[in-house]
C-alpha cells in the first residue's frame, strides 16, 4: 500500500464524514442562531428552550436525509471493500 493510497482513502473518509454530517450540522447550528437571537430579543434564558428545537429539528432532518446518508456510506463502504479485494490480488 502506498502512500498515495493511504492519503486518497484517508481523504475520502474525510469527505465522506462531512457530507453525512453536514445537513443535521447546518439545520441544528441554523436552529439554536434562531433561538438565541430570540432569547436575545426577549431576555428569556431558559436552557430547554434552545436544546429542545435543536434535538427536534436534527431528528426531523435525520428522518428526512437519512436514506440519503445511509446511501453515501454504503458507497464509501463499498469503495473501501473494492479496494481491499483488488489489493488482495
Amino acid at each position: 500500500m502506498t502512500e498515495n493510497i493511504v492519503l486518497s482513502i484517508m481523504k475520502d473518509a474525510i469527505q465522506t464524514a462531512i457530507l453525512v454530517s453536514a445537513p443535521i450540522l447546518l439545520v441544528a447550528t441554523l436552529v439554536g442562531l434562531i433561538i438565541s437571537i430570540f432569547q436575545a430579543t426577549t431576555q428569556i434564558q431558559e436552557q430547554t428552550l434552545t436544546f429542545v428545537p435543536k434535538l427536534l429539528a436534527a431528528a426531523l432532518i435525520g428522518l428526512l436525509m437519512g436514506s440519503w446518508m445511509l446511501h453515501i456510506l454504503v458507497d464509501f463502504t463499498t469503495r473501501i471493500f473494492e479496494l481491499i479485494a483488488n489489493m488482495g490480488g
